[in-house]
């Protein structure tokens, strides 16, 4: 039970819900299975596994939730072939063009059809809720399935007053001032890899991996004005990441200072290896997230009044 992505949610208002009473709000978009024509489903299943029953677990006061996604696999190549040999058969019987409209009739006729033949693939999202630290986190690579699964919450207990976080600091300016030499703060340090953008829209890129990052080729992409969007850093020795400049957090790693202390708890079956591992994952989480933010000044707290907006 390692995230491997952190989106972060900062809760506007204070989380009310119990364990309990989030279970019995979950059970109302519990998870099923796609129907014969759906193309894909979300819903809530129990994070510690099949084996379980409840749909929320508890622990540290932080709350594990999981959805469940499934999705009907159809290739828009398969699709496009069968649209292709339909029209020629109509051309060629009666003598005619097929024309853009009678193309798209078609193209959902074909649809219909294969729909229910098509592969079925699942996958499962994690989050869990830190009430006490008014924070939501998504364990998700991309913002669109973290926003996926803050809606379904959202449906879930009928309102969920939460924002992305925002911070004082732009956090690309902080970053790129890093890889000009000044110091990180204390804690972090610098690690191999970054993504550096010129702000023009039609500007270039530079990714660069297993790199030193203090090379003068780096430091020429900055004078040419080039800004941090993304950078590898490692925390206290106890885990690494890359921070992009919207806050999202790819590629974590727990590091071995936290993975021992996960090992020397001795768990019975899977669900109490989970268990462990949640526990630690999110108290050192309650760590990291406050000096995350500090790096770019803390948090911007008039981002968070009425009228600002709320994320998902």
């Amino acid at each position: 039970m390692w995230f491997k992505n952190l989106q972060l949610y900062r809760l506007t208002t204070p989380f009310a819900l119990s364990p309990e009473q989030l279970s019995e709000k979950l059970a109302g978009q519990a998870f099923r299975s796609c129907g014969s024509q759906e193309p894909a489903t979300l819903g809530w299943v129990p994070p510690l596994g099949r084996q379980a029953s409840d749909l929320v677990h508890a622990a540290n006061g932080c709350i594990l939730l999981c959805a469940r996604r499934e999705e009907r696999l159809l290739p828009s190549t398969v699709v496009r072939e069968a649209v292709e040999e339909r029209a020629l058969e109509i051309e060629e019987r009666e003598g005619r063009k097929v024309r853009r409209k009678e193309r798209l009739d078609i193209k959902d006729n074909v649809v219909q059809e294969l729909m229910p033949r098509a592969f079925v693939r699942s996958s499962l999202h994690y989050a869990y809720l830190d009430a006490p630290s008014g924070w939501l986190v998504v364990d998700a690579a991309s913002a669109k399935r973290a926003e996926e699964l803050v809606s379904l919450l959202r449906e879930s207990v009928g309102t969920l007053p939460a924002r992305l976080p925002a911070t004082v600091d732009a956090p690309n300016a902080v970053m790129t001032h890093w890889l000009a030499g000044e110091s990180a703060p204390a804690g972090f340090e610098l690690e191999d890899e970054c993504e550096l953008r010129d702000p023009d829209s039609d500007g270039g890129v530079v990714r660069c991996k297993r790199q030193d990052l203090t090379a003068e080729e780096i430091q020429a992409h900055l004078r040419a004005g080039k800004r941090a969007v993304r950078l590898a850093v490692s925390w206290e020795d106890r885990l690494s990441c890359v921070v992009a400049e919207d806050l999202a957090v790819k590629r974590l790693r727990f590091l071995d200072l936290v993975q021992e202390t996960a090992a020397e708890v001795e768990a019975e079956d899977e669900a109490a290896r989970m268990d462990a591992d949640f526990s630690i994952m999110t108290l050192e989480l309650r760590r990291f997230i406050p000096a995350l933010l500090a790096l770019f000044g803390g948090e911007d707290t008039e981002a968070y009044t009425p009228g600002a907006g709320t994320a998902g």
